[in-house]
């Protein structure tokens, strides 16, 4: 099943994309470039199979990486599967749904001091 990305920023020396299966988030891309390179943070899943990275992997390369208009010579691929524990932020996310209402992040985790 082909996966879905959706561009959450860009730079001119960046891009970061939330990786979909469906409507469902599996991971996310963290693209860097420098003349000639680029450093690619992948983080997925712990769900998704070898099979199914690979397939990501191939879509960065032939879809994501020359969207800054630039060639990149070298690719450096960092994969990293497992569980999102929270997001941070200094902009609160009391909004968001799933926030935790103290500004501090969402996720399954409580508020430091506030016990387990």
């Amino acid at each position: 099943m082909p996966f879905d990305y959706e561009r959450e920023v860009r730079t001119p020396q960046s891009e970061a994309y939330l990786i979909l299966d469906g409507e469902q988030p599996v991971g996310r891309i963290d693209t860097h470039f420098m003349p000639g390179l680029a450093h690619v943070a992948i983080a997925v899943n712990p769900n998704l199979t070898a099979e199914q990275i690979e397939e990501i992997l191939s879509d960065i390369d032939a879809d994501m990486l020359n969207t800054v208009g630039t060639e990149h010579d070298t690719h450096h691929f960092h994969v990293f599967q497992g569980n999102e524990i929270r997001v941070f932020s200094n902009a609160g996310y009391d909004d968001y749904p799933g926030g935790n209402g103290n500004g501090r992040g969402h996720g399954p985790l409580s508020p430091p001091g506030a016990g387990s």
